[in-house]
């Protein structure tokens, strides 16, 4: 069954009676005498007027330039099959970045069958099966050619067109490639011209990463090319960690693939390593996980060819499956029919895409605003990605197939737990809590088969040990507190508490440090008797960093506690969330990184990155959301913590400095600081963070390929610019409280999918608020309540072009720690 007809729209639940009256009368009746809002194009918008199409805004090559590491391929919402291509800049063991795709090299070895959005090692993984049409005859072997000289091809941008669901590109070698998905399905389209031969490359064992096995088998009675590749190796090339203590140097899934067409084949071939062999019809051999010369030259794989004397337009339907063979048939045949064309299933999955979309509907921004807007959700809904065959099977991080728990309708897997918890997360819960109880009751089961270890990421179910922290617990903590109640909560909870308590296994292992400690919450004992993690003694990436991000998750796992009325683990919990002070140096004033002695580690400075993951001491000083009165206690008072805010996000010139480049500033381009915008509100000075909040919008996001200011990070890049469009942000972790900002768009429209409808109209699109009603009572905080969340709710907000510094700024007024 198709995913739009598995998750149906719930009736709305009927609102407070004063919501519903806010509502009319924000919205009201009509949408002709709305007032217009100028887009700096000079289009304008009605702001009472809601995206009808949202689809029609996305831009699927937004981030495909610089670090974005987007990719422009088709792909369903949270689809198991992405089918994009594969860009080569002359190496075949490698790509340009890490998920294959460029905008910047206009040459492609293949269309592959499965992607991460955003992972930021280069490579990072998938990108498995490229399908490459050639106009050449096969006299040498593909796996020979390591330079990608020979069967690539290259193209121009303007051949080239993508929209959800659906990708199309002409090659100069005269093939016209269009591509179109369901989730666990896709057909393609591929136009060869007339005079040329006409032949189709299966690289069966060229996934980025490499592979340990693969297999093509080529049935020309029935017009099928299936076969498997054996694979994994998650950023197992990266510096930290690499060489043969890598833990992700090794494989952890099986893709099987099957796919069938609609013309005869006039030819067939395979070839391994240099060998070709044509006519055959079976091959094998993986190409290992290394690059260059280690691996140039290794693989299999196998072609088959058409007659093209007048041009051939050949169409395949392709299945893909992480159980089984019979799997991927099934998976194909359910979810394509005999007639299914490109142009059908593209259409369908529009519709599952404008479905998804229009839970948030938006109205009076400008064209670019809403495409950079919509483009945004798309990117964060494009994963977790479905894990399970259509019969509920799946393949567990053990390495054995599971079948899905009854009463759930999926299992979904890639969870980069240290990015996504901080914005990615409640976006998912905002729009589709349904779906976030089915990942929570996936990640546990993970867990559960993991030998009661959630890891920090998983790629599909499978442990990657990448990042720090315990992210599992801030994300169903938070789930949890957002009304996300259909998975197994208590055996959850139980089990994150036993993971953030009793020390497992692995905990002392050094293995892949820094980068992929193979260690969970790493040097637990030591942890729990020092109260931070010691830099020289903590089997982690960076003892302040594992500190600060352990805190977070205590803390989340405290308002955890006390929602499920476990007072004692409350308590304990909020005490350790309140570790990160055992690493704030107050003699320089910053978190820094600390040795077993107690001592602090020599040769500190702000921009150091000692002890720290992907950033520096001056932008994690700033990773305690859960306190932010006692971090500006600790800076000196909030006098002093605003000027220390001040100076984060402006040069020696007083301008602003949000895009990135200097270790002692705000940094847009990875997420440790990405909250950081939003603290202004809980030091008094809300006004500074709208206008910070509208700064970093309009100087480190845009549209175009580069308009992402750094990795899309599974979404998250693209969750942070959404809720900074509808002016609202996640206060913390394990709390369902939004800090208010100002949007971008007059009108904004939720619906969740269990129902409730939250509101937001501002009357206009100027950055500064000053004033606000909640459910049509005035509002003097700057922040809305878990209700507005859990219950949906009416904000209506006044805004204007110059700076209101008296609303919301009284002690009373700020949000609250606990």
């Amino acid at each position: 069954m198709n995913r739009s007809r598995v998750h149906r729209r719930p009736l709305v639940r009927p609102l407070p009676l004063a919501a519903v009256a806010t509502i009319a009368a924000l919205l009201g009746t009509g949408v002709v005498a709305a007032p217009a809002v100028a887009s700096p194009s000079g289009q304008a918008t009605h702001a009472g007027r809601t995206v009808s199409d949202p689809a029609r805004y996305v831009d699927p090559f937004i981030g495909t330039s610089g670090d974005g590491n987007t990719w422009p391929g088709a792909t369903a919402p949270f689809g198991m099959l992405q089918w994009s291509p594969t860009g080569t800049a002359g190496d075949q063991t490698s790509t340009p970045v890490a998920n294959g795709y460029s905008y910047d090299v206009n040459r492609l070895r293949g269309f592959s069958l499965t992607h991460l959005n955003g992972a930021g090692c280069a490579p990072g993984a998938a990108g498995d099966v490229p399908i490459m049409p050639v106009t050449t005859p096969v006299t040498t072997s593909p796996s020979a050619d390591s330079t990608d000289a020979v069967y690539a091809a290259g193209y121009s941008h303007d051949d080239e067109s993508a929209s959800p669901g659906r990708y199309g590109v002409a090659l100069d070698n005269g093939v016209r490639t269009d591509l179109a998905v369901t989730t666990r399905a896709g057909i393609g389209e591929f136009a060869f011209p007339a005079g040329k031969d006409a032949n189709l490359l299966f690289r069966t064992s060229n996934s980025i990463n490499g592979s340990e096995a693969a297999t093509t088998r080529v049935d020309p009675r029935t017009r099928t090319v299936s076969g498997s590749v054996l694979t994994g190796g998650f950023c197992s090339r990266r510096a930290n960690g690499g060489g043969a203590t890598n833990p992700d140097r090794r494989s952890y899934y099986r893709l099987f693939f099957t796919a069938t067409f609609d013309t005869a084949f006039t030819s067939t071939g395979t070839w391994q390593d240099g060998t070709v062999r044509p006519g055959g019809t079976s091959s094998s051999g993986g190409e290992g996980y290394l690059t260059g010369a280690d691996r140039a030259g290794r693989g299999s794989g196998a072609w088959v060819g058409f007659d093209a004397r007048r041009g051939a337009t050949v169409h395949a339907k392709i299945g893909i499956s992480y159980v089984s063979a019979a799997g991927a048939i099934a998976n194909r045949d359910g979810e394509m029919t005999p007639r299914s064309t490109v142009a059908s299933v593209a259409a369908g999955t529009r519709a599952s895409w404008n479905r998804e979309l229009s839970r948030l509907r938006v109205g009076g921004g400008t064209a670019d605003r809403t495409t950079q807007l919509y483009t945004s959700v798309y990117h964060a809904l494009m994963q977790p990605n479905t894990l399970n065959d259509r019969d509920g099977r799946y393949l567990g991080p053990d390495q054995r197939v599971h079948r899905m728990d009854r009463g759930h309708r999926a299992v979904y897997g890639t969870y980069s737990g240290w990015d996504q918890y901080r914005a990615q997360i409640q976006l998912l819960a905002l729009l589709r809590p349904d779906v976030a109880g089915d990942m929570a009751q996936s990640m546990l089961r993970f867990a559960q088969q993991n030998g009661g270890v959630w890891d920090r990421w998983l790629h599909l179910g499978a442990p990657t040990h990448v990042m720090t922290g315990d992210p599992s617990a801030a994300t169903l903590a938070t789930w949890y507190a957002m009304g996300v109640r259909n998975f197994d909560v208590r055996a959850a909870y139980a089990s994150l508490k036993h993971q953030a308590t009793v020390e497992n296994a692995d905990a002392e292992s050094d293995i892949g440090c820094p980068g992929q400690c193979l260690a969970q919450r790493p040097a637990l004992d030591e942890y729990l008797q020092r109260q931070y993690a010691a830099n020289d003694d903590c089997s982690c990436w960076g003892g302040a960093a594992e500190t600060l991000e352990d805190s977070i998750s205590d803390s989340a796992l405290g308002y955890w506690a006390g929602s499920l009325g476990l007072r004692s683990d409350a308590r304990m919990f909020a005490e350790r969330g309140a570790y990160w002070k055992n690493t704030f140096n107050a003699a320089v004033g910053y978190q820094a990184a600390r040795q077993a002695d107690g001592s602090w580690t020599p040769d500190w400075s702000p921009s150091t990155g000692t002890g720290f993951a992907q950033g520096t001491s001056a932008q994690y000083t700033w990773l305690v959301p859960q306190d932010v009165q006692g971090l500006s206690t600790a800076l000196g008072g909030d006098d002093a913590a605003v000027a220390r805010l001040d100076a984060f996000f402006h040069d020696s010139t007083g301008a602003f400095a949000v895009t990135g480049g200097d270790a002692t500033k705000f940094d847009p381009t990875n997420e440790p600081d990405i909250h950081t915008p939003w603290m202004y509100n809980a030091l008094g000075k809300p006004w500074k963070t709208q206008e910070t909040v509208r700064r970093v919008v309009d100087d480190a996001y845009s549209t175009g390929p580069g308009g992402l200011p750094g990795n899309d990070d599974l979404g998250t890049m693209s969750a942070w610019y959404v809720f900074a469009s509808i002016g609202l942000f996640p206060q913390t972790p394990g709390r369902a409280e939004m800090l208010i900002g100002s949007p971008t768009f007059s009108t904004v429209d939720i619906r969740r999918s269990s129902g409730e409808r939250i509101v937001v109209r501002s009357s206009g699109t100027a950055p500064y608020v000053h004033g606000a009603r909640l459910d049509g009572r005035t509002l003097e905080k700057s922040w809305v309540p878990a209700s507005f969340v859990t219950r949906g709710g009416a904000l209506s907000l006044r805004v204007g072009d110059t700076a209101d510094t008296s609303w919301a700024t009284g002690a009373r007024e700020r949000p609250i720690d606990r």
